[in-house]
């Protein structure tokens, strides 16, 4: 009876080939195995226990299986010596060790087990086997024997039901510290569908002895009556139950706390009719089912929630047909169900086995052994393509067990035909693997939020995947990963901070999803939120409480969008251009917000391996304006709609948020970088590109378009880097395309280099003169005077002589032009001259032109004589 963790290859655990000799308990963690023979050493030391010895064990493991596994992890199981005795023992998961608790000395077959937190008290449900039953068949008797016994040490036995229906017993495990003897308190559920609630108080005589006061007469409440379906949550002491009404299924919910109360904490209607399918408990020890071939002729439901307020009812019918497999889930805390109908292809491939459920955190497994395994994101189900159905003809379905299983609380799985008892985890290599190999879009989205989503390792996993993404950057068609990546990783980079993200951040590009999903056909519908019957939450209940109030009050999507900060940065910087530019102290806030980010990110780079890209390298005022206005916005949203958390906290989620998105597009590219070996001197343009360029150079643009749609930042340097590299690798005529239409973006930074590296060949003549008179006015003027050319010389002038014309008022015309002060006899241009002479003698126009680097009429006259003699070929 191995407890073994997880696949190497797969969601949940292969039980393996292991023969009934190497069954050995071990811990729920999958440690080490321990010694056999323990358990039986134990029994046999224990006292009660006729002929024990200390292979009993060893010698029957066909006999033993799993009863129960406890809150601390503890599992208590049974097995039978060759006499037919019965043997109850433990398995403690802290200290590795196997205890023995009884022994019954008669052949009974046990229906249900369990023992309180101090270990004093058994309770355990017993029926007589079937060899037993056939002798006594015409004696009058009760069916199920329930029975309370002292084990610490061994002593009084109590009768607390004998009845012909069957029983399940259940101690509460609450969470507090008390005194070595506290009051135990015991379920026992009723086949006769109710629940009682039995107070036991222990006390100590003769030293350690512990016995039961007042045995006579326990105290019992009722818990529940009436009902047809129930489940206990061991983790978080929690009964769900069905109370069956005319129309419709009654969901209820019941919280032990941990003063020994119980509260009803909500009434949640399910659109499901379970009274006619008889009485079934879920969770409530590790009961065998007797006909498992009749499966499929029986509902299946089963109550998920996890930390983040979640609540999910899986409900799956009795099957009807052997084509295709309906199942339902309920996300209350989303406000809606989801229906899925799955294909089973053939009509000869017969269901024998039922439907079965797994709580994997954020998501849930739904495996039907043979057929499929649905990966179901329950954080974020609001689009299909965030799931992951795999079908029957996958390889991944021949490496799942093809047994039922029945999922306890912290992802344990028992394996009912091999009695194996597992923790599942979604395995990150095989996920990796899967997302390399698969070629369905739909698929490749479910894993990039399910790698994201359950990574331990974040940095390890975000180096995975953008290798992934170079590699894959042309493979997807319905999305654009580098979106998705980004999107996603910043968004799970701080969604532990507060279970309101998903509300208030993108955690998606994706906005719809059209594309047909083969063998999957889904219907959504709006359900009746639960009814919550308390007014003071926590923990668990204030998340849940939250995300009802938030269905019921915000139907308007809260997600921050870019759009505020897309109009607000076209308008500093169109006010830029014309000179105007609102308050220093507003500009100064949003920018000294971008340093705060940029300084973020590099304190965090220096812990990590140096980064070649050369970025970071200059003053990129409109991408620091891009970053320090998303700051703002961004902690804007969250301080109107994140009430009652601390301002300092959540700017610094902001701060953490915009970093990590910076981050990730710096990591996207120094993977390139590093993959194709560039270095630092291709910033000079003295050189031929390579093919490593263009690669680079094609990532690059993928990054921009993908943040350009997006609206999102960029890192300073980027655009310099990238116009470089363009020049390097683009015809003139596809690069001027490229500036034409704002896939490259003209840098001061680029442009300075490119008119100091290249020399004034005709090539590149033509190519600094394409690029300057593509510049804005205010750094066209800076370059141009870099460039000692009669190209740039005549654009110079032509900028000067626009300024000086520009609020000029003609004078009375004059044929009298004084010829002495002009060397060359050119009436046009001497008139021209003069009338730019007259404007710039007077105070005013001096005064608006001062500093323009001894750009006058002469010079205007130079270089229009330069231009025409180029233009001339003289």
């Amino acid at each position: 009876m191995p407890v073994e963790q997880g696949p190497r290859a797969a969601w949940w655990p292969h039980p393996g080939d292991g023969s009934p000799s190497d069954y050995q308990l071990r811990s729920p963690e999958g440690l080490a195995p321990l010694a056999t023979g323990t358990a039986g050493q134990a029994a046999s030391a224990g006292g009660g226990v006729p002929g024990g010895s200390a292979d009993v064990l060893d010698n029957n493991y066909e006999s033993l299986h799993i009863l129960n596994v406890e809150r601390n992890g503890n599992i208590i199981y049974t097995y039978k010596d060759n006499k037919g005795n019965v043997f109850f023992g433990l398995y403690d998961c802290q200290t590795k060790q196997n205890e023995h608790l009884y022994t019954f000395e008669k052949d009974l077959q046990v229906v249900s087990c369990s023992v309180n937190s101090e270990r004093t008290l058994l309770a355990a449900s017993l029926v007589q086997s079937t060899k037993e039953r056939r002798k006594n068949e015409l004696e009058p008797g009760s069916k199920c024997l329930t029975l309370l016994v002292e084990i610490h040490p061994v002593n009084n036995v109590k009768v607390l039901k004998a009845v012909d229906s069957c029983v399940w017993v259940q101690f509460l495990y609450p969470h507090v510290d008390r005194h070595p003897l506290p009051e135990s308190h015991l379920l026992l559920i009723s086949e006769e569908k109710y629940i009682e609630q039995f107070l036991i108080q222990v006390i100590q005589e003769d030293g350690n002895r512990t016995v039961i006061k007042n045995s006579d007469r326990l105290p019992r409440q009722r818990v529940a009556e009436d009902f047809v379906w129930a489940q206990w949550d061991m983790a978080e002491q929690r009964l769900y139950y069905i109370d069956p009404k005319k129309s419709r299924s009654i969901l209820k919910c019941i919280q032990f706390c941990a003063d020994e109360n119980f509260t009803l904490m909500f009434e949640a209607p399910l659109d499901i009719l379970l009274s006619n399918s008889g009485f079934k408990l879920v969770n409530f020890g590790c009961g065998y089912l007797q006909d498992q071939e009749n499966l499929p002729k029986y509902p299946t439901l089963c109550v998920f929630t996890n930390h983040t307020g979640s609540l999910c009812v899986c409900y799956s019918p009795k099957f009807d047909s052997w084509e295709q497999v309906t199942y339902s889930v309920f996300y209350f805390h989303k406000g809606y169900s989801k229906t899925f109908t799955a294909a089973l292809g053939s009509a000869h491939s017969h269901v024998i086995k039922g439907i079965t459920f797994l709580n994997l955190d954020y998501y849930v497994a739904v495996y039907l052994p043979g057929h499929f395994f649905h990966l179901l994101n329950i954080q974020h189900p609001d689009l299909i393509c965030h799931s992951l159905f795999l079908t029957g003809n996958s390889q991944v379905i021949d490496m799942l067990p093809h047994s039922p299983s029945q999922s306890f609380s912290g992802s344990l799985v028992l394996d009912w035909c091999s009695g194996k008892l597992y923790r599942a985890f979604l395995n990150q290599p095989y996920l990796l693997e899967f997302l390399w190999n698969t070629r369905l879009d739909w698929e490749k989205m479910a894993l990039l939020h399910c790698t994201l989503a359950c990574g331990q390792d974040p940095q390890f996993l975000e180096a995975q995947i953008i290798q992934w993404i170079s590699e894959n950057i042309s493979a997807c068609y319905l999305f654009d990963p580098i979106q998705e990546f980004i999107i996603a990783s910043s968004y799970w980079s701080i969604y532990p901070e507060t279970s309101n993200m998903d509300k208030l951040l993108p955690y998606s590009s994706v906005l719809t999803w059209n594309t047909e999903i083969p063998g999957i056909t889904l219907v959504t519908e709006e359900i009746t939120l639960p009814l919550m019957k308390v007014h003071s939450f926590k923990n668990y209940w204030e998340k849940l409480n939250a995300n009802l109030e938030y269905v019921k009050y915000s139907k308007p999507h809260l997600h921050y969008k870019n759009s505020v900060v897309r109009r607000e940065w076209h308008s500093l910087i169109s006010e830029e251009k014309t000179g105007k530019r609102r308050s220093k102290v507003y500009v100064k806030n949003i920018l000294d917000n971008a340093v705060k980010v940029i300084s973020n990110l590099e304190a965090k780079t220096l812990v990590s391996e140096p980064r070649l890209a050369p970025l970071f390298q200059e003053e990129d005022n409109h991408q620091r304006l891009l970053v320090g206005l998303m700051v703002s916005e961004l902690k804007d949203h969250l301080l109107r709609h994140l009430q009652g958390v601390e301002k300092k906290k959540i700017e610094q989620m902001v701060l953490d948020y915009s970093s990590k998105l910076l981050d990730l597009i710096c990591q996207i590219l120094e993977t390139s970088w590093r993959k194709h070996n560039l270095h630092p001197w291709v910033l000079h343009f003295n050189r031929r590109a390579s093919a490593a360029e263009f690669a680079v150079f094609h990532i690059m643009t993928r990054i921009l378009e993908a943040t350009s749609s997006l609206f999102l930042p960029l890192p300073p340097g980027f655009h310099t880097l990238h116009t470089i590299l363009g020049v390097h690798c683009l015809p003139l005529h596809n690069l001027l395309h490229y500036i034409d239409n704002g896939v490259l973006r003209l840098t001061e930074t680029a442009v300075t280099r490119l008119m100091e590296d290249l020399d004034n060949t005709e090539k590149n003549e033509k190519l600094k003169f394409s690029i300057v008179v593509r510049l804005p006015p205010h750094i066209g003027q800076k370059i141009c005077r870099l460039w000692d050319h009669p190209m740039s010389s005549n654009i110079i002038s032509r900028n000067h002589v626009k300024q000086l014309l520009r609020n000029y008022k003609k004078q009375p015309w004059s044929s009298m032009i004084d010829k002495s002060s002009f060397s060359v006899e050119f009436l046009p241009l001497n008139y021209f001259i003069k009338t730019l002479t007259d404007i710039e003698s007077s105070n005013q126009a001096l005064h608006a032109f001062l500093g323009h680097d001894n750009v006058d009429a002469k010079f205007v006259e130079e270089a229009a004589l330069k231009h025409t003699m180029m233009l001339l070929g003289l």
